[in-house]
Protein backbone atom coordinates (compact mmCIF):
# COMPACT_ATOMS: atom_id res chain seq x y z
CA UNK A 1 0.00 0.00 0.00
CA UNK A 2 0.95 3.11 -1.19
CA UNK A 3 1.91 5.81 1.46
CA UNK A 4 1.26 9.47 0.81
CA UNK A 5 2.05 12.59 2.69
CA UNK A 6 -0.21 15.05 2.81
CA UNK A 7 0.45 19.03 2.52
CA UNK A 8 -2.99 21.19 3.54
CA UNK A 9 -2.58 24.79 2.51
CA UNK A 10 -4.30 27.95 4.12
CA UNK A 11 -2.91 31.25 3.61
CA UNK A 12 0.06 30.14 2.50
CA UNK A 13 0.65 28.18 5.20
CA UNK A 14 1.04 24.34 6.13
CA UNK A 15 -1.75 23.38 8.19
CA UNK A 16 -4.52 20.66 9.43
CA UNK A 17 -8.22 21.06 10.43
CA UNK A 18 -10.57 19.56 12.17
CA UNK A 19 -13.35 17.53 10.48
CA UNK A 20 -12.94 20.12 7.33
CA UNK A 21 -13.58 23.00 9.54
CA UNK A 22 -11.98 26.53 8.28
CA UNK A 23 -12.57 27.79 11.44
CA UNK A 24 -10.30 24.99 13.19
CA UNK A 25 -6.94 25.06 11.73
CA UNK A 26 -3.65 24.39 13.18
CA UNK A 27 -0.67 25.30 11.70
CA UNK A 28 2.50 23.06 11.67
CA UNK A 29 4.69 25.19 9.09
CA UNK A 30 5.06 28.65 7.69
CA UNK A 31 6.95 26.95 4.63
CA UNK A 32 5.29 24.51 2.90
CA UNK A 33 7.86 23.74 0.50
CA UNK A 34 10.11 22.83 3.02
CA UNK A 35 7.99 20.28 4.16
CA UNK A 36 7.25 18.78 0.65
CA UNK A 37 11.11 18.92 -0.08
CA UNK A 38 11.63 16.79 3.07
CA UNK A 39 8.73 14.18 2.33
CA UNK A 40 10.68 14.12 -0.87
CA UNK A 41 13.85 13.59 1.18
CA UNK A 42 12.33 10.88 3.38
CA UNK A 43 11.38 8.80 0.58
CA UNK A 44 7.56 9.99 -0.52
CA UNK A 45 6.51 8.27 -3.46
CA UNK A 46 3.58 10.82 -4.21
CA UNK A 47 2.98 14.05 -2.31
CA UNK A 48 -0.50 14.87 -1.91
CA UNK A 49 -1.79 18.92 -1.69
CA UNK A 50 -4.84 20.48 -0.97
CA UNK A 51 -5.30 24.61 -1.53
CA UNK A 52 -7.85 24.86 0.98
CA UNK A 53 -8.19 28.70 0.15
CA UNK A 54 -9.19 27.83 -3.50
CA UNK A 55 -11.54 25.14 -1.78
CA UNK A 56 -13.30 27.71 0.60
CA UNK A 57 -12.87 30.39 -2.66
CA UNK A 58 -10.73 32.15 -0.65
CA UNK A 59 -8.31 33.48 -3.11
CA UNK A 60 -5.25 31.42 -5.38
CA UNK A 61 -2.50 32.55 -2.31
CA UNK A 62 -1.98 28.92 -1.34
CA UNK A 63 -2.47 27.87 -5.44
CA UNK A 64 0.59 29.88 -6.34
CA UNK A 65 2.24 28.23 -3.63
CA UNK A 66 1.31 24.97 -4.37
CA UNK A 67 2.65 25.44 -8.20
CA UNK A 68 5.80 26.21 -6.61
CA UNK A 69 6.31 23.04 -4.80
CA UNK A 70 5.16 21.26 -7.80
CA UNK A 71 8.21 22.60 -9.74
CA UNK A 72 10.53 21.98 -7.19
CA UNK A 73 9.86 18.27 -6.83
CA UNK A 74 11.09 15.32 -8.99
CA UNK A 75 8.48 13.05 -6.87
CA UNK A 76 4.75 12.90 -8.69
CA UNK A 77 2.34 15.39 -7.04
CA UNK A 78 -1.41 15.46 -7.22
CA UNK A 79 -3.36 18.39 -6.56
CA UNK A 80 -6.68 19.17 -5.32
CA UNK A 81 -8.88 22.20 -3.66
CA UNK A 82 -10.93 25.09 -5.58
CA UNK A 83 -10.36 23.10 -9.18
CA UNK A 84 -14.03 24.27 -10.64
CA UNK A 85 -13.38 24.98 -14.18
CA UNK A 86 -11.35 23.04 -17.50
CA UNK A 87 -8.96 26.41 -17.16
CA UNK A 88 -7.90 25.51 -13.63
CA UNK A 89 -7.17 21.63 -14.30
CA UNK A 90 -5.44 22.52 -17.56
CA UNK A 91 -3.49 25.13 -15.16
CA UNK A 92 -2.17 22.70 -12.58
CA UNK A 93 -1.40 20.36 -15.16
CA UNK A 94 0.48 22.28 -17.39
CA UNK A 95 2.43 23.49 -14.41
CA UNK A 96 3.56 19.56 -13.91
CA UNK A 97 0.75 18.14 -11.75
CA UNK A 98 0.24 14.33 -12.04
CA UNK A 99 -3.23 14.09 -11.11
CA UNK A 100 -5.65 16.96 -10.23
CA UNK A 101 -8.57 16.19 -7.62
CA UNK A 102 -11.85 17.22 -8.36
CA UNK A 103 -14.88 17.24 -5.90
CA UNK A 104 -17.55 19.59 -6.20
CA UNK A 105 -17.32 19.44 -9.59
CA UNK A 106 -18.07 15.63 -9.89
CA UNK A 107 -20.86 15.79 -7.25
CA UNK A 108 -22.69 19.13 -9.07
CA UNK A 109 -21.61 19.07 -12.99
CA UNK A 110 -20.90 15.30 -13.91
CA UNK A 111 -21.02 17.28 -17.88
CA UNK A 112 -18.02 18.93 -16.42
CA UNK A 113 -16.58 15.89 -15.22
CA UNK A 114 -16.97 13.54 -18.34
CA UNK A 115 -15.37 16.30 -20.25
CA UNK A 116 -12.13 16.59 -17.90
CA UNK A 117 -11.65 12.83 -18.45
CA UNK A 118 -11.91 12.71 -22.17
CA UNK A 119 -9.29 15.39 -22.01
CA UNK A 120 -6.79 14.23 -19.50
CA UNK A 121 -7.85 10.32 -19.14
CA UNK A 122 -7.07 8.80 -15.37
CA UNK A 123 -4.83 12.02 -14.72
CA UNK A 124 -8.51 13.13 -13.17
CA UNK A 125 -8.92 11.76 -9.78
CA UNK A 126 -12.58 12.41 -7.68
CA UNK A 127 -12.51 12.99 -4.22
CA UNK A 128 -15.17 11.64 -2.77
CA UNK A 129 -16.14 13.14 0.69
CA UNK A 130 -18.78 12.26 2.88
CA UNK A 131 -20.39 12.93 6.57
CA UNK A 132 -22.47 9.69 7.32
CA UNK A 133 -22.23 8.24 3.66
CA UNK A 134 -23.51 11.64 2.64
CA UNK A 135 -21.09 13.70 -0.33
CA UNK A 136 -20.23 16.98 1.43
CA UNK A 137 -18.89 19.43 -1.50
CA UNK A 138 -17.90 23.23 -1.31
CA UNK A 139 -14.83 22.84 0.70
CA UNK A 140 -16.97 20.54 2.83
CA UNK A 141 -19.66 23.55 3.61
CA UNK A 142 -21.92 22.26 1.03
CA UNK A 143 -24.00 18.88 1.20
CA UNK A 144 -24.93 17.45 -2.80
CA UNK A 145 -27.85 15.31 -1.55
CA UNK A 146 -25.81 12.26 -2.99
CA UNK A 147 -24.83 9.22 -1.50
CA UNK A 148 -20.97 8.88 -1.42
CA UNK A 149 -21.83 5.30 -3.03
CA UNK A 150 -24.17 6.56 -5.78
CA UNK A 151 -21.15 9.35 -6.56
CA UNK A 152 -18.96 6.29 -6.71
CA UNK A 153 -21.08 4.14 -9.52
CA UNK A 154 -21.58 7.80 -11.60
CA UNK A 155 -18.13 8.75 -11.86
CA UNK A 156 -17.43 5.16 -12.72
CA UNK A 157 -19.75 5.68 -15.39
CA UNK A 158 -17.93 8.74 -16.59
CA UNK A 159 -14.16 6.88 -16.86
CA UNK A 160 -13.00 8.37 -13.78
CA UNK A 161 -10.45 5.30 -12.67
CA UNK A 162 -9.55 6.57 -9.30
CA UNK A 163 -11.36 8.04 -6.29
CA UNK A 164 -10.12 9.55 -3.13
CA UNK A 165 -12.63 8.64 0.25
CA UNK A 166 -12.53 10.84 3.37
CA UNK A 167 -14.81 10.13 5.88
CA UNK A 168 -15.05 13.87 6.99
CA UNK A 169 -15.90 13.31 10.64
CA UNK A 170 -12.69 11.69 11.10
CA UNK A 171 -10.45 13.60 8.91
CA UNK A 172 -7.90 15.58 11.60
CA UNK A 173 -9.16 13.64 14.68
CA UNK A 174 -6.77 10.66 14.52
CA UNK A 175 -9.48 8.46 15.80
CA UNK A 176 -8.74 5.33 13.27
CA UNK A 177 -9.95 5.59 9.25
CA UNK A 178 -13.62 4.39 8.43
CA UNK A 179 -12.19 1.42 7.13
CA UNK A 180 -15.71 -0.63 6.55
CA UNK A 181 -17.40 2.29 4.49
CA UNK A 182 -13.56 2.65 2.47
CA UNK A 183 -13.87 -1.01 1.96
CA UNK A 184 -17.68 -0.77 0.63
CA UNK A 185 -16.59 1.70 -1.94
CA UNK A 186 -14.25 0.31 -3.49
CA UNK A 187 -15.81 -3.20 -3.74
CA UNK A 188 -18.81 -1.47 -4.76
CA UNK A 189 -17.90 0.77 -7.69
CA UNK A 190 -14.73 -1.66 -8.58
CA UNK A 191 -12.54 1.77 -8.66
CA UNK A 192 -8.88 2.05 -7.06
CA UNK A 193 -9.33 3.80 -4.29
CA UNK A 194 -7.10 5.99 -1.74
CA UNK A 195 -8.12 6.30 1.59
CA UNK A 196 -8.15 9.31 3.48
CA UNK A 197 -8.84 10.70 7.04
CA UNK A 198 -8.31 9.06 10.53
CA UNK A 199 -5.21 7.76 10.08
CA UNK A 200 -3.63 8.01 13.53
CA UNK A 201 -0.67 5.47 13.80
CA UNK A 202 1.25 2.57 11.97
CA UNK A 203 -1.43 -0.13 13.31
CA UNK A 204 -4.29 1.96 11.74
CA UNK A 205 -2.35 1.67 8.30
CA UNK A 206 -2.02 -2.27 8.71
CA UNK A 207 -5.19 -2.65 9.60
CA UNK A 208 -6.01 -1.06 6.40
CA UNK A 209 -4.04 -2.69 4.17
CA UNK A 210 -5.26 -6.27 5.77
CA UNK A 211 -8.75 -4.73 4.62
CA UNK A 212 -7.84 -3.99 1.21
CA UNK A 213 -7.94 -7.52 0.21
CA UNK A 214 -10.13 -8.06 -2.69
CA UNK A 215 -10.29 -4.70 -3.19
CA UNK A 216 -8.41 -2.21 -5.36
CA UNK A 217 -7.55 -0.51 -2.31
CA UNK A 218 -3.77 0.81 -3.13
CA UNK A 219 -3.15 3.81 -0.99
CA UNK A 220 -3.96 6.13 1.94
CA UNK A 221 -3.25 9.75 2.60
CA UNK A 222 -1.32 10.42 6.01
CA UNK A 223 -1.46 13.82 7.32
CA UNK A 224 -1.93 14.73 10.70
CA UNK A 225 -0.25 11.43 12.58
CA UNK A 226 2.80 12.73 10.71
CA UNK A 227 2.31 16.51 11.69
CA UNK A 228 2.13 15.22 15.22
CA UNK A 229 4.94 12.63 15.51
CA UNK A 230 2.49 9.57 15.77
CA UNK A 231 5.02 8.29 13.58
CA UNK A 232 7.38 9.41 10.62
CA UNK A 233 7.13 8.80 6.87
CA UNK A 234 10.33 6.51 7.06
CA UNK A 235 8.92 4.08 9.73
CA UNK A 236 5.58 4.10 7.60
CA UNK A 237 7.39 3.19 4.85
CA UNK A 238 9.48 0.58 6.20
CA UNK A 239 6.43 -1.24 7.94
CA UNK A 240 4.69 -1.35 4.30
CA UNK A 241 7.96 -2.87 2.81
Amino acid sequence: MLIIPAIDLRKGKCVRLLQGRKDAATVYDNDPIQIAESFEKDGAQWIHVVDLDGAFGEGRLSRDIALRIIRSLSVPVQFGGGLREIGDVDELINAGANRVVIGTVAAESPQILEKLVTVFGDRIVVAIDARDDEVKTRGWEAHGKILAVDLAARVAQAGVSRIIYTDVSRDGMLSGPNIEQTRRIALESGLKVTASGGISSLEDIGRLRAAADGTRIDSVIVGKSLYEGRFTLREALAVMH
